[in-house]
């Protein structure tokens, strides 16, 4: 067989190829995988700030609001599976979309899936800025924030140019270390606390349906990126295997842990002169009360350098979508071309870094705060993800309906992971929320007008 194909295999044997588009081809381990799709959600970054803005949302609702959001991500992850054990792509869910939705529908996936991960990247840079002001102004260090983002979007770049698997490693210690320290201060707040419920969590106290669906919408933001390990189709040792039990170990198990980690939280944060959503470091906090402050200071250091390797990961998935979508025709040619030594996608990756900075640079310089930018960013990431997640739930059902393959479990599997995307799809915008939120579906809209306007050319270009 040629150098440049990897083989595939179907449920019914059928042997088939697809292109390694010139990455390399099956050099990483399951857990190698699996660090792709952890390394992008970075779970050790959502005790520590995402759920202080749940918190915020809906108080004691916040651990529901995770319950909830953990089973919606977990219907999309069971449909992404179905598609991840007959087929393996660079192009995560567009190739998916790709090959059961027509071209219009499979390019607003595409478009939809790159911006997702790009501001997603820009994200977490703004934790990375957060965290890193933790240190320098505890020491009365002044750095520019436009530097400290160069730093994390220029690291990331570099090292997702260099080499797939030496980047893969890394994410798997880095996030591995920050989880296991963050679980061990939770664990101990469990236990000085004693075998008892939390009444205000378990009866809501104080809670509207209301403050828990707004929550919920963000929630959903702690698990964007599980599909990413889909990124690896032609990198992944037997992919058909590896990538579908990576996608959706990585959705429970995060599920698992973030909504242990927000009842340890809420519940340590009694009778704290400072709230959970107003402090700027709760492990700092959690790990004093725990009796082990040292390591508050040491998971404050792992979830920045957890927040490098969110923004790596981001890169990584992103220049691959692009990769494909050149290939495709819905970029240009340029960014289909891998290095000839490094095999890994050069000017996608590079494109990819730059796209992530300069919004972080901008807003950054004009006085915003990192975690301003964290929460700004990820609310628009979600409105791509939440895209690419309905039509891949939708490609499932017509995918399956075209092979006659669908089954009534299976349309019902599909049909709940439509309505869970869209409702909290629509959950983001209405009721109209406050500024600058309100502002981010336009921001959004007139993205996805102009990708999809650059379609239209394209295609009446290649028609001409």
């Amino acid at each position: 067989m040629d150098s440049s194909m990897v083989a595939t295999v179907s449920d019914d044997q059928k042997t088939e190829t697809s292109p390694s588009y010139g990455l390399r081809q099956h050099v990483l381990s399951p857990l190698e995988t699996l660090a792709q799709s952890v390394s992008l959600i970075a779970p050790s970054t959502t005790p520590t700030l995402t759920v202080p803005l749940v918190f915020a949302l809906c108080g004691a609702g916040t651990g529901l609001a995770y319950l909830i959001a953990t089973v919606a991500v977990v219907l999309v992850a069971l449909c992404v599976a179905s598609f991840a054990r007959e087929s393996a792509s660079p192009g995560s869910l567009y190739s998916y979309a790709h090959s059961s939705l027509s071209p219009a529908w499979s390019a607003v996936t595409a478009w939809a899936l790159f911006f997702a991960y790009v501001t997603t990247a820009s994200s977490v840079i703004g934790g990375f800025l957060n965290y890193a002001y933790v240190f320098l102004d505890e020491y009365h260090l002044h750095v520019s924030p436009v530097l400290l983002s160069l730093v994390a979007a220029g690291g990331a770049m570099w090292v997702a140019y260099r080499d797939i698997k030496v980047s893969a490693e890394l994410m798997l210690w880095i996030e591995g270390v920050s989880v296991c320290l963050v679980a061990f201060v939770t664990g101990i707040t469990l236990w000085k606390h004693g075998l008892h419920f939390d009444v205000s969590q378990v009866r809501l106290k104080g809670v509207s349906a209301q403050q828990v669906r707004m929550g919920v919408m963000l929630a959903i933001f702690s698990f964007v990126g599980f599909e990413s390990a889909t990124t690896l189709g032609s990198e992944a040792r037997e992919p058909l295997k590896t990538i579908p039990r990576a996608v959706i170990q990585s959705a429970l198990l995060a599920g698992v842990f973030f909504i242990v980690c927000t009842y340890g939280e809420i519940l340590g944060f009694h009778g704290s002169p400072t709230t959970l959503d107003a402090s700027a470091a709760p492990f700092h906090y959690l790990s004093a009360q725990a009796g082990v402050r040292i390591v508050g200071t040491v998971i404050d250091v792992g979830v920045l350098i957890s927040m490098f390797a969110a923004t790596l990961a981001c890169v990584i998935a992103a220049s691959r979508v692009l990769l494909l979508m050149a290939h495709h025709g819905l970029a240009h040619s340029r960014f289909g071309v891998t290095h000839a030594r490094n095999e890994t996608p050069g000017l996608a990756s590079i494109l990819t870094a730059v796209l992530a900075f300069l919004p972080v640079a901008v807003i950054a310089h004009r006085g915003a705060s990192g975690a301003d930018i964290y929460g700004w960013m990820g609310t628009l990431a979600v409105f791509g993800f939440l895209t690419a997640y309905t039509m891949a739930a939708i490609a499932l059902a017509v995918h399956l309906r075209r092979e006659q393959r669908l089954t009534l479990a299976k349309g019902l599997l599909a049909a709940a992971a439509t309505l869970a995307m869209v409702a909290a799809l629509v959950g983001n915008i209405f009721p109209v929320p406050p500024a600058p939120y309100r502002y981010f579906p336009y921001i959004y809209g007139v993205y996805l007008v102009l990708a999809m306007g650059w379609y239209g050319l394209s295609r009446q270009r290649d028609r001409a």
